[in-house]
């Protein structure tokens, strides 16, 4: 063990900071407008500053270079590793930083009717949303990681209760609160066996020490096993998967439409990044051993195939029952949590060989392709509905291609993504994860379970036709319930054809975003690094 100086600590320090500097630009502009909100609190005011604060983010991650770790000697670089170090600063740290920012501008337009109330306040937590799911892609540290979690969470208490009107949008806001509170215990829990046994809360040198720590037949210490439970139900929470999905119908369907598109996407990156750099799929320097949680190391991976069953076939089966468009959009999004954990899977199948790559592709892949088209269906329904014509239920939506076009138009192809019909981006995500689900070895520990699994996430893309098609046929075949009212706002619709001609462009030219998803996920590399533990 090397021992670390004080001036190697304070060097590495401003190295970290070097690596934030985009998120440190979007929480000072949040800071800016909580401070704002002292003085005046103008809606429209607060839309300019906060559009100013991404576009300063973004410029600063595009042309400000990141640190660098100073390297007075090898031993001496790879003795201490940053909080945030740049984890491979050209793949998965500047994608999900990308995906944050880009995310962050489209929720600020998103958001506009629903900030009437407090909108300095309301647009500062977007900023702190978004700061908080770029900085879990790049935390290298279980403390780290958690406070960006908690970014992500806290925020989203008070933008689910800012605009809540009435007993049952403050109730969704407290039961959110509850269960995001309990989740982060457990996860929290997970991570004290993860330190304990490995002496350590440096992701890196944790997945390095879980590598070495398996027995002759490759199976993980009873506390590891514990801890990757306990992190896989912390996490689970976040990315609403079964059965930690419960909130996700009663929050949906009670909190305000533009916060609950953003509950909708941002978690889940958050959740299915974070349990991938806890897993080692998304590190550039995860040992050639193999992975701590890998299918030759512990039952893990067999549970997540269990999960992922269970968490499609339950969101698809009880979503085909809904009336209430936005209870139906949540069952929908736990199913879509399903199929991204047969990503999560293959990824920890055969480290090293190329498949691992190719989960993880094709997860961030979907992440991207199921953001457009859910943002966008939720950015539809807040446009069209007003005080005079609510959109809760699905018949609500009658006659929307004749009132209102462009919007049905562009709902349509959110609805046919959804499916995953071809020339949409939903088809090349969800071709993606079921062709590196079935071409996984047959001689793995798990042998053919991940061909069945392709088949029954096959059967459930077909079972979710039924209800996205009947969304469609209410739409364009039925006559208007009520009188045709204009739209509540241009942002709105803005967003909703925005993501509209994306899903359309990357479901037709995938290539420039696949390329981004392959450089984001690399093949773990057999690079050897020193790391520091406690000398307990």
């Amino acid at each position: 063990m090397i021992p670390l100086t004080l001036p190697n600590f304070t060097d590495h320090l401003k190295a970290s900071i070097g690596y934030v500097l985009p998120e440190v630009t979007l929480v000072a502009a949040a800071c800016l407008l909580f401070l704002l909100a002292c003085v005046r609190g103008g809606r429209a005011v607060s839309f300019v500053i906060a559009l100013l604060g991404v576009a300063s983010a973004g410029t600063v991650a595009w042309f400000v270079p990141e640190g660098v770790v100073p390297r007075a000697g090898e031993a001496a670089a790879n003795a201490f590793n940053p909080a945030f170090a740049p984890i491979d600063p050209t793949g998965a740290a500047s994608f999900i930083r990308w995906m944050a920012l880009v995310a962050a501008a489209v929720y600020v337009f998103l958001g506009w009717t629903d900030c009437k109330t407090a909108p300095p306040e309301y647009y500062a937590c977007w900023l702190v949303v978004a700061a908080g799911l770029s900085l879990v892609g790049r935390s290298n540290d279980l403390v780290t990681l958690f406070l960006s979690l908690e970014m992500v969470s806290i925020p989203t208490y008070v933008l689910l209760y800012l605009p809540a009107v009435g007993k049952t949008g403050q109730e969704s806001a407290m039961k959110y609160f509850m269960l995001s509170v309990l989740s982060s215990a457990v996860l929290l829990f997970g991570f004290s066996y993860l330190y304990g046994i490995t002496g350590s809360t440096n992701l890196h040198a944790i997945i390095a020490a879980l590598t070495r720590t398996g027995t002759t037949d490759g199976s993980q210490p009873l506390l590891a096993v514990v801890g990757g439970v306990m992190v896989l139900g912390g996490l689970g929470f976040r990315v609403a998967a079964v059965p930690f999905h419960f909130y996700a119908p009663d929050v949906y369907e009670a909190g305000p439409t533009g916060v609950v598109g953003q509950l909708a996407f941002v978690p889940k990156v958050a959740g299915f990044v974070a349990l991938a750099r806890l897993f080692g799929l998304l590190s550039a320097h995860t040992p050639q051993l193999g992975l701590p949680f890998g299918v030759e190391n512990s039952l893990l991976p067999l549970s997540m195939w269990v999960i992922a069953v269970i968490t499609m076939s339950f969101g698809n089966l009880l979503a085909i029952i809904q009336d209430n468009l936005k209870r139906l959009m949540a069952y929908s999004g736990i199913a879509h949590t399903g199929y991204m954990l047969i990503g999560v899977l293959v990824a920890s199948a055969t480290p090293g060989e190329g498949v691992a790559r190719s989960g993880m592709d094709a997860v961030l892949f979907y992440l991207a392709a199921y953001g457009l088209m859910t943002v966008g269906v939720f950015a539809v329904i807040s446009h069209v509905e007003n005080p005079d014509r609510p959109v809760e239920s699905v018949d609500d939506l009658a006659g929307l291609g004749r009132t209102h076009p462009w919007a049905a138009a562009a709902m349509a192809v959110f609805l046919f993504s959804l499916i995953g019909l071809p020339l949409t981006a939903g088809f090349v995500g969800k071709f993606n994860l079921f062709v590196a689900a079935f071409e996984v070895p047959t001689d793995t520990k798990m042998r053919n379970m991940y061909q069945i699994l392709t088949v029954v996430a096959v059967v459930n893309a077909a079972i979710s036709a039924v209800y996205y098609l009947r969304a469609l046929g209410v739409m364009f075949l039925r006559a208007p319930l009520k009188p045709a009212t204009p739209g509540r706002g241009l942002p709105q619709l803005a967003v909703a054809v925005v993501c509209a001609l994306a899903t359309v462009v990357f479901g037709c030219w995938p290539q420039p975003l696949l390329a981004l998803t392959s450089k984001a996920a690399p093949v773990p590399t057999p690079a050897p690094i020193a790391y520091v533990t406690s000398t307990k």
